[in-house]
């Protein structure tokens, strides 16, 4: 399995549960793993045979950037299903950091994996 790496998408939203993260936006820290085939645009150096992981990166901005979350886990949920629903990765791993959410600590974050079939029953 191939491998496409994007890393620290430094995007802002609405993101906690208290009062006080409800009123502003606040800094999130974004980073893809998206598992994909590259052998068929390794060959023929088309851009059609490869996944667009700037359109992807664009989708993800504009959903994260549109959005309001009280979870970081609901919000790594949505944009794994961009990827893997929206642009066909074959599988993603998504890590979603806020910065300075606890003191003596320089991020809080989760990372998350899913396919496909992980939204089929939705």
């Amino acid at each position: 399995m191939d491998v496409i790496e994007i890393d620290n998408l430094r995007l802002r939203c609405v993101i906690g549960f208290s009062p006080h993260e409800r009123r502003d936006r606040q800094d999130v820290v974004i980073s893809l793993r998206l598992g994909c085939d590259m052998r068929a645009a390794s060959l023929s150096d088309d851009p059609d045979d490869a996944l667009n992981y700037r359109s992807l990166t664009k989708d993800v901005i504009r959903l994260v950037e549109g959005s309001s979350w009280q979870l970081l886990e609901t919000l790594a949920s949505a944009i794994a299903r961009v990827c893997v629903v929206e642009h066909d990765a074959q599988w993603v791993q998504v890590r979603a950091h806020k910065p300075g959410a606890l003191r003596f600590s320089d991020s809080v974050g989760v990372c998350i994996e899913r396919v496909r079939r992980d939204f089929e029953r939705d």
